[in-house]
């Protein structure tokens, strides 16, 4: 079993992303980061499969769009070149490439800037 260190990515999110970021509750292979915009973010790591993840924005509550990368390999994607990794830009039916660095400190860094950018460029109110 391969357990990726949890504390690691939600201490990276407090320190690095203090700016848009409100609270992190971490488990064994999950995190939820509450954001200072009243929405959320879940980070799941498979216990049994290292390189099964998914980092999913949730804003339902704001604007009822969600931003998820993840690897599930979902027949439906097959034709996206980075498959099975895929991102769900916006809605569940909306999938492109997903570009999410492997490694998981580089890749909560990566979503993080990108749900910072959304924020501060205003394109999601």
């Amino acid at each position: 079993m391969n357990v990726i260190d949890i504390d690691k990515l939600a201490q990276i999110s407090e320190i690095e992303f203090s700016d848009i970021i409100e609270d992190t509750i971490s488990g064994l292979n999950r995190m939820r980061i509450f954001l200072r915009d009243s929405t959320f973010i879940d980070i799941w790591y498979s216990l049994t499969n290292y390189d099964r993840y998914a980092y999913h924005w949730d804003r339902k509550n704001i604007d009822g769009m969600i931003y998820r990368h993840n690897n599930a390999p979902h027949k439906k994607w097959l034709r996206v070149s980075t498959f099975p990794k895929h991102f769900h830009n916006g809605f569940e039916d909306r999938v492109e490439t997903s570009e999410i660095p492997k490694r998981p400190d580089e890749a909560i860094r990566y979503f993080l800037n990108f749900v910072r950018t959304k924020i501060k460029n205003s394109e999601i109110r």
